[in-house]
Order: structure tokens, then sequence, then C-alpha cells
């Protein structure tokens, strides 16, 4: 699920104002610019940006935005659209895309085995890593006769704390690194906690005691899913989900039937990878 740019905003502006003494500020405010663009595609109000749409967005003042978008206009990573007064990503930020997806092995060892599964659940499938507080959907795979999926694609972004792929995140991670992010999601969260952590506590039980967790329409009503977590030979703990309408993905199908074919599924992506073995559960 898309997060908003509501509570995005205070985010942005608490890494800009109460960044260590070794920060720069400037940059992390050119860093807030182009965040407002890999989250305007996900909003209501998508497509290319206005100088005040994004001082409203971030907190800066508009001459500073002005400055810091005519930087990143001179160094290719936004241009400027011909018939408005508005800007969107260039072709920059592709070159860095590039170059972060090219490092993920993981990603070329994964991808037949998650088409496979795909095609055998008629399901969709995703490889996604952690970008606290959400997490990032990095491969997806679809079956090819599939007439209901969720849409996800890679550079989506999903809640930690309602979806299968979050949930297995935070059952693979130690506890006191759980506990702290969870800590941060808590005081995000404010009064949405009880609803956002509904069904938490039995997702990471599961992911101790069975290696997987689940999602039934937390994350979106439509659409359930199992999943597991594997660790890759650098360390990086990653999430591999199976899942699809909620009507033909029930609990006890998602239990019985695309549990163990997943888990079996990671256990194979991780010995291409170097990996002895998936991080499938920690203690919780």
């Amino acid at each position: 699920m898309a997060r908003s740019a509501a509570h995005s905003k205070p985010r942005r502006l608490a890494r800009i104002q109460g960044g260590s003494g070794d920060t720069v500020s400037a940059l992390a405010r050119g860093l807030a610019i182009l965040q407002c663009f890999a989250e305007a595609p996900q909003s209501a109000n998508h497509g290319p940006l206005t100088h005040g749409e994004l001082s409203r967005r971030t907190g800066i003042p508009k001459p500073t935005v002005t400055r810091l978008v005519a930087t990143l206009v001179a160094e290719g990573y936004l241009k400027p659209d011909r018939d408005s007064e508005r800007y969107g990503l260039a072709a920059g930020v592709m070159m860095l895309a590039r170059a972060f997806l090219s490092g993920l092995d993981v990603r070329a060892a994964a991808r037949p085995h998650m088409q496979a599964l795909a095609e055998e659940f008629d399901a969709s499938v995703y490889l996604a890593v952690c970008d606290e507080p959400e997490m990032v959907v990095i491969e997806a795979c679809r079956s090819r006769t599939a007439a209901l999926t969720s849409r996800l694609d890679i550079g989506s972004r999903v809640a930690l704390l309602r979806s299968a792929l979050g949930r297995a995140y935070l059952g693979a991670i130690d506890a006191a690194a759980r506990e702290s992010l969870l800590r941060a999601l808590r005081s995000s969260a404010g009064n949405g906690w009880r609803k956002e952590s509904a069904g938490l506590d039995a997702a990471l039980r599961d992911a101790a005691l069975r290696g997987y967790c689940i999602s039934l329409g937390e994350s979106h009503p439509d659409i359930s899913a199992v999943a597991v977590s594997l660790q890759t030979s650098s360390g990086e703990i990653m999430t591999l989900n199976c899942g699809g309408p909620a009507f033909r993905f029930g609990e006890e199908r998602l239990r019985r039937r695309v549990a163990p074919r997943l888990v079996a599924t990671a256990r194979v992506i991780a010995g291409e990878i170097g990996a002895a073995e998936p991080r499938l559960a920690a203690s919780a």
C-alpha cells in the first residue's frame, strides 16, 4: 500500500531538521525533493510537480525549492515539463536504479523460480527488501493466465505491518532490531496503531513456529498472501511472497498448499545465491 504524503512529510522534515552533525542539510533537502517524485505516482495527485507542490510536501521554503530543482535539472535528475511550470524525473535517476538493481544477483536467481510458482498457483509472486518504514518490491512475477492479481510492480512500496512481505521481514530480524523498528512504527502510527498492527502478533508467532507469515486482506481487502524471508550471502534479509485474490487464496489454501512450496522455493533460491539456508524465521 502506498504511503500518504501526510504521513511522509513529517518523517522527511525530521530527517532534514534533526540530522546529526555529520549530515549535509542541502543534500538532505535535495533528496527530499526527489522522494516526492517517488511518491507522486502512487498518490491521488500524480504526475509532474510544481515548485509550490514540492514546497508543501517537503516543508522546504519555495525559494530554496527553486534553487534545488534548478540544480537537479542541471545534474540530469529532473526535467521541466514542456507545457507547464512542472517538473518530473529525468534519466539520471534511472542510472542509479539500474546500478542498484544490477547489484542484486538474487533477482536473476529468483526470477525463474518465482515465475514457476506464479504459474503453478495462478498467482502473483514478489521479492522485496526493507526500506523503513515500508517494503520495496525489487522483482515481480505474475501468472500469464490470471484474470485478477495484485498489481504491484518493481519499485512499489507496501506497509511493513499489514503486508505478508513486511511481517516476514519483522519475523526474520533479531529481537532487538525488531523491537526498535516496532517502537518507531508505533510512534509514527499514533492513534492508528491498533488498526495498523492488527494480526501482527499472530504473524510473528507463525514466523517463529512455521517459518512463514500470512496476510488475509490486511494490506489490501481483496488480496491475501503468504511470505517467507531469506538471507543473502552478504547477510541482507529479503522477503518472498505468493498470493492473489482473497476468494481463491483463503487461509487453509495458503497454509496447506502455497506455504510449503514457497518455503521450498526460498531454499532453492538461497542455495543458488550462495546462502546455505534461507533465514526463514527468528525467535519472535
